[in-house]
């Protein structure tokens, strides 16, 4: 099996807008020096026609036959771009960038408008959710999220409310729809959600953790109120994503980040009820949105997390993608799973690690991205190269 790749890609800093279209534009038309031959161990579900008047993406996500995967990246908004730097000069609050209309569209598209992604994410939290659940928190430069008050009684998490989105957090709705328009179907918008054991990690921890003690004392000495707890996270997610998918999201992904921490039998009970609770609640209303699921290092639960009944399970570099299809089985799509670390080797380095990647993914129900978020530091013209190869690739 062979791979021929595109040649590499010029420093973001020497080329235009116009010579970055025309040179995506020949890639794509060029297949005879971007043809790829994909294949895996086991099946992959048989191919549909593409519709070619959606996003690749979610042409993708459903198994229509597509020419490439599609690409976007985690984090891909923000972090190392010098146009987002500059614009946190301005507004050095990470809660106003994420939660004023007009700063979250301009975040949210400045990767698109620089390397034309297949899928544009909000720019957002998380824990963006929290006040309208009267749960107060801040993000603070350097420390990252903080929670004011901590739960740890069943009277904390009596107080806690059901979220409202439409209520609490009407810009991103707006936000979301103004992108609609922007990208014009050009790639799919989308949208993301924290899932309720991460959430609940938050919320007890107070912030980030290391060890998460407080938050298995309490599933472990009084699981009851932490099943209270995640029950209203389930609920509310859920609504946060039919309100998201409402105002414009074509796909939402669900963040499971620390999940991972849970053994498989706490994963059963903490976790996996919740994760398909949200999923069955949204797919009663929106059963044609794809729900993305990543959980960082989740190769000990892999095969639990098709039971969620998400069509798309995102893998983290930890995981041999071959090996993660073989795991995961046909019937659902994979996301992924190329090490963010990547991004700072060669451009030859970069290209290789891509075909790698795809090749092992097989053809189709594959979405190309990283295991997962940018680093801050990437240098941008490494980022506009991985666009570049990817965009070129055919099967």
């Amino acid at each position: 099996m062979s791979i021929i790749c595109s040649s590499s890609a010029s420093s973001l800093s020497s080329i235009s807008a116009s010579h970055r279209s025309t040179t995506v534009s020949s890639l794509r038309s060029n297949t005879s020096k971007t043809r790829i031959c994909c294949a895996v161990g086991g099946t992959i579900a048989e191919p549909k026609v593409i519709n070619a008047t959606e996003p690749l993406l979610l042409n993708a996500v459903r198994g229509d036959e597509v020419q490439r995967p599609p690409v976007w990246l985690m984090r891909q908004a923000g972090r190392y771009m010098k146009s987002y730097q500059l614009l946190c000069e301005k507004h050095p609050s990470f809660r106003e960038r994420s939660e004023n209309v007009d700063l979250v569209v301009e975040i949210s598209l400045q990767p698109w408008k620089v390397f034309r992604p297949d899928g544009v994410i909000l720019f957002s939290d998380i824990l963006t959710p929290l006040p309208g659940m009267n749960i107060p928190f801040d993000i603070i430069k350097g420390k990252g999220p903080v929670i004011f008050n901590p739960l740890s009684t069943a009277a904390d998490v009596a107080q806690v409310r059901e979220f409202t989105p439409e209520e609490s957090v009407p810009y991103v709705g707006e936000a979301l729809a103004i992108l609609r328009k922007e990208v014009n179907n050009e790639a799919a918008v989308l949208g993301f959600v924290g899932a309720p054991f991460t959430l609940a990690s938050y919320v007890v921890e107070g912030g980030s953790s290391k060890h998460f003690a407080k938050i298995k004392r309490l599933a472990f000495s009084q699981p009851k109120v932490l099943h209270a707890l995640l029950n209203k996270f389930a609920t509310s997610m859920a609504k946060y994503i039919q309100y998201q998918a409402d105002n414009g999201a074509q796909a939402v992904q669900i963040f499971d980040s620390w999940a991972t921490e849970l053994s498989p039998v706490d994963f059963e009970e903490f976790s996996l009820p919740y994760l398909k609770q949200i999923v069955d609640t949204v797919k009663k209303t929106h059963p044609n949105l794809p729900l993305i699921l990543y959980a960082s290092g989740s190769g000990g639960l892999l095969e639990r997390l098709p039971l969620t009944g998400v069509d798309v399970v995102s893998l983290d570099w930890t995981v041999d993608m071959a090996e993660g299809r073989r795991r995961l089985g046909p019937e659902v799509a994979v996301q992924g799973n190329v090490d963010p670390g990547v991004l700072f080797g060669s451009k030859e380095f970069i290209t290789a690690r891509i075909n790698d990647t795809v090749k092992k993914a097989g053809k189709g129900k594959h979405i190309l991205n990283l295991g997962h978020g940018i680093v801050v530091g990437t240098p941008e013209e490494n980022v506009a190269h991985f666009f570049e190869v990817a965009k070129g690739i055919r099967y």
